[in-house]
């Protein structure tokens, strides 16, 4: 059996020097940690959309979350949840953000 306990510091991968994220996965749940260093962002991230359902904790920080045509401000501590094929993107508004994402079904992409 493969070990069911993953620590704070294990499995970052650094996406580039301002982002890190850590994937774990089972066959049909996924969850991401992200950690953003590079804010406040002058500009949101390009909009993107994926098949995946997508539900985000926000574990600290602030950012503003861009969702079709809908613009929110969020804090540590909200939630937001979205539905498959949406365009969305963030906005860092503070220096550290850390993003905690679950997907259904899992990303392929991530691993």
């Amino acid at each position: 059996m493969e070990n069911p306990v993953i620590k704070s510091t294990d499995g970052f991968e650094a996406l580039s020097p301002d982002l890190n994220r850590k994937v774990v996965h089972l066959n049909d749940l996924m969850v991401t940690v992200i950690e953003f260093s590079n804010g406040p962002m002058e500009q949101p991230d390009p909009p993107h959309k994926h098949p995946h359902e997508q539900i985000t904790y926000v574990a600290s920080g602030s950012l503003k979350l861009f969702v079709e045509d809908e613009e929110f401000t969020l804090n540590e501590g909200d939630v937001f949840k979205i539905a498959s094929n949406l365009n969305h993107c963030i906005q860092t508004l503070t220096e550290n953000v850390k993003l905690i994402d679950s997907f259904a079904p899992i990303r392929e992409d991530f691993l």
